[in-house]
């Protein structure tokens, strides 16, 4: 499931200061301590693991600040 995937991968690359079992799919993951700089090596790693590439639009911090908003922005690149 994309969800179970997309955790794996916030779980290697996000630097999480709290468990993410423990997060709820809206939670904010800037303030359960993800920084820009592993928002990049996220964003990098969704890009290999769904073989999307996300266009300069999307490069926001509003599209990688939770579980749902990563899954609304797949959703939309895999669409295409």
């Amino acid at each position: 499931m994309i969800d179970g995937q997309i955790r794996e991968i916030l779980k290697e690359h996000a630097r999480l200061a709290i468990d993410l079992a423990a997060l709820d799919d809206a939670a904010d993951l800037y303030q359960a301590g993800m920084t820009s700089h592993a928002s990049v090596n996220v964003m990098l790693a969704l890009e290999g693991n769904f073989d999307v590439e996300f266009p300069d639009r999307m490069l926001k911090r509003k599209v990688f600040e939770s579980v749902d908003s990563i899954r609304q922005a797949l959703n939309e690149l895999m669409a295409h």
